[in-house]
């Protein structure tokens, strides 16, 4: 398999209304996030199908598939590299991060960096005490690379591991981007789910300065007066 016999696969699996409606929902206009970027038209779903069909391309193909100007061709190359992670062993883990992060220009979609970097860099990272990658990756200037950052704690949230969330939002408090503020309200969120009174320390410190739709998304799980008291705020 080649990874132009992939985009021949999504092809196949796309449909004229997502080929229409999806450069207009991920602000592919001047200006826009994601600015000049081309879709296929094919959902997320069959997306993983044909990824997980194609698990075994070769890493020359998967570079191909990853420069590929399609966003979903990106998204396939993601998912395969997710399925080789989960069977990968300690040294071939180590080399799909790598790759991961190497390419992390080309994850350059808010839905591609969701999908991929919690069950890669995140899974990675669990077991690790050193995540300074995490806060080199919070100081580049590609916002992609700082919502890799974010996302990837979800997975030591999950396993009530909150330091470096409240690490990384306290980092982004000052953030202009709509997308990292999203993002950090979503993994607050997350945390206070699991843990409540980490999310109350957080807001109680700094509801004062977080940008309204951080707020506004760390609050969504907390009660109606919990909510008025930290908006009124």
């Amino acid at each position: 398999m080649t990874a132009k016999e992939i985009q021949l696969q999504l092809e196949k699996a796309s449909t004229p209304e997502k080929r229409d409606f999806l450069p207009h929902f991920f602000k592919t206009g001047k200006g826009g996030y994601g600015e000049g970027d081309k879709f296929i038209g094919v959902i997320v779903p069959d997306i993983r199908k044909i990824a997980k069909a194609n698990k075994s391309l070769p890493s020359n193909e998967l570079t191909d598939l990853l420069n590929n100007e399609y966003h979903e061709c990106r998204m396939c190359a993601l998912f395969i590299l997710v399925e080789k992670f989960k069977k990968a062993n300690e040294a071939d883990r180590k080399q799909i991060v790598d790759f991961y992060l190497a390419h992390s220009h080309r994850i350059n979609n808010w839905d591609l960096v969701d999908l991929s970097s919690k069950d890669i860099l995140g899974e990675y990272l669990i077991d690790k005490e050193d995540r300074k990658i995490l806060y080199k990756l919070a100081k580049s200037e590609l916002l992609w690379d700082q919502r890799i950052a974010v996302i990837a704690t979800f997975a030591f949230i999950k396993k009530s591991d909150f330091t470096d969330i409240i690490n990384l939002s306290e980092q982004f408090l000052s953030h202009k981007h709509d997308l990292m503020h999203k993002a950090v309200g979503w993994m607050l969120r997350e945390a206070g789910k699991r843990d409540k009174t980490v999310l109350i320390n957080f807001l109680n410190k700094h509801h004062k300065v977080m940008p309204r739709t951080m707020l506004r998304y760390s609050l969504e799980k907390l009660t109606a007066e919990e909510k008025a008291y930290y908006m009124k705020k």
